[in-house]
């Protein structure tokens, strides 16, 4: 019988409450095959044949059936760090009372319903189409801190569930304390679902969250204790330290890798994605399925977030693009490590930053530009190196090692640089320009990159500073890549970056 029921579900067809769940892990329990519907409607029944490694998810109407169906086409879901496939099934409900699992599958359906209507009713409070979504905004609580924990802390930790718009810290009868807004209430969910009580390091640093009254929070200030993530124009505020501008929103900007507190280990591993332990009796690890092996972190419903520093960058000019030139572009956003050019496809690279926060600051800016002639593509690699060549193997210069590179412009830790970084502009803003060289011997120095010099400006506070204004913002792009630290002559190098 068990096979006859699975035995037509082999394609999509028409909407169903029930939904027919494929590839589904051997590890994966009740719990996690209900968290798969569990935010977009009340789930009202399930069947698993683990031998099949197949499940049958019936959900409280077929409008909440459609939303599961119509979120998880536009991202893969996950159990357990491996994808699985969603369809509607044939069947139009699901009766499972003479099965030997029905007791099993009712007493997960219960845990959750326990679990959850006591504070939130997420189950019988839904609405029929799903999509429970309280508050975009949460609020945060840190006890048995033996650590600071700063907003740069926070940040890394919230925006692995979605996009983080706004936060706020402060202290409240001696605890610290935070509000936090994501740009969609799903991703808050997530968030609050698999973070409560989970603790930063082992032993100390407890997370406490909930959803928060508040329907979006006002930012007067961007400082080391709130910032808005869509506003650059704020004010630092008197006496206190400004952050530098985020690669996007809902990543984390650059700021030092967190090390943590001396004598704790890590139970929230930032390099490897969230190590969160089982809630018990409710969603336990299906909220957020991870892989410290991979380094890959998958919450269900979401995009997985690749953790690594090693960049792909694509759609290359290969006659005119280096090492050297992808060093110095990329360099603008991070301190790239290590750059290869393929042998076999020399149109691609992989180019390795510091961090995977300087990463994504590359991508936001640079995916999409135009160099050399073609529109450059960045996106995270599968990679979570760059391999050097073997002893004796020669790679024809293809792949160079930046590590101790003097040029790195972040390598000191509150550098004025990292209040600098700006995205590519026709205009350059130049530095350490030597007082022997003048205003036409430097336009004359960028024509002969091929570039139409439109505009030029010596800085009246500085002399040594100055802007010039290019033909296009392809030109000033190349044009950086050639005169970044072009040598004038005693131990003067010109410094080139983007303006604001």
């Amino acid at each position: 019988n068990k096979k006859k029921k699975f035995k037509r579900d082999g394609w999509p067809h028409s909407p169903s409450r029930v939904l027919h769940i494929r590839q589904i892990p051997g590890q994966a329990t009740e719990s996690d095959i209900i968290s798969l519907g569990l935010p977009f409607g009340k789930v009202t029944n399930i069947l698993m044949l683990k031998g099949k490694k197949q499940a049958l998810l019936e959900m409280a109407s077929e409008d909440s059936a459609r939303a599961v169906m119509k979120y998880y086409t536009m991202a893969t879901p996950h159990l357990h760090s491996q994808p699985v496939q969603i369809q509607y099934s044939y069947h139009k409900e699901l009766k499972t009372d003479n099965l030997a699992n029905h007791a099993r599958a009712q007493a997960a359906l219960q845990a959750v319903n326990t679990q959850q209507c006591g504070s939130l009713d997420v189950i019988n409070g839904l609405p029929p189409g799903g999509g429970f979504c309280p508050s975009s905004v949460l609020r945060i609580m840190v006890e048995n801190v033996f650590y600071p924990i700063t907003l740069e802390v926070l940040l890394q930790i919230f925006s692995k569930f979605g996009s983080v718009l706004k936060i706020i810290t402060f202290s409240k009868n001696n605890k610290f304390q935070a509000l936090l807004q994501y740009a969609d209430p799903m991703n808050a969910y997530y968030a609050k679902m698999t973070l409560d009580g989970q603790s930063i390091y082992t032993g100390c640093c407890t997370l406490h969250v909930d959803f928060s009254k508040l329907a979006n929070l006002k930012v007067r200030f961007n400082n080391e204790k709130s910032r808005d993530f869509t506003r650059f124009d704020l004010p630092s505020g008197n006496g206190h330290r400004a952050l530098a501008p985020p690669a996007a929103f809902g990543t984390p900007g650059l700021f030092p890798t967190y090390a943590g507190a001396s004598g704790f280990t890590p139970a929230l591993d930032f390099a490897q994605g969230l190590s969160v332990p089982p809630l018990p009796g409710a969603l336990c690890s299906q909220a957020m399925a991870t892989s410290a092996a991979s380094g890959q972190m998958t919450i269900p419903g979401l995009i997985s977030l690749p953790l690594t520093s090693v960049l792909l960058v694509s759609n290359l000019n290969p006659e005119a693009i280096t090492p050297h030139g992808l060093f110095i572009l990329f360099g603008v956003y991070g301190d790239v490590q290590r750059v290869k050019i393929m042998f076999k496809k020399k149109d691609n690279a992989l180019v390795q930053m510091a961090d995977v926060a300087q990463a994504q600051l590359a991508i936001f800016h640079l995916n999409g530009q135009r160099l050399y002639g073609r529109v450059l593509h960045a996106t995270f690699s599968k990679h979570y190196t760059v391999q050097l060549p073997r002893a004796g193997h020669d790679d024809y210069g293809l792949t160079k090692d930046y590590s101790h590179s003097p040029l790195h412009r972040f390598k000191n830790p509150g550098s004025k640089n990292f209040q600098n970084i700006f995205p590519p502009s026709d205009t350059l803003h130049l530095s350490n320009i030597p007082t022997f060289v003048t205003a036409e011997e430097l336009k004359d120095l960028f024509a002969s990159t091929g570039s139409t010099v439109k505009a030029f400006r010596v800085f009246q506070t500085d002399c040594r500073m100055a802007l010039i204004q290019l033909g296009s913002v392809e030109e000033a792009i190349q044009a950086l890549i050639e005169l970044h630290n072009h040598d004038f002559g005693e131990k003067h190098h010109l410094r080139v970056s983007f303006s604001k």
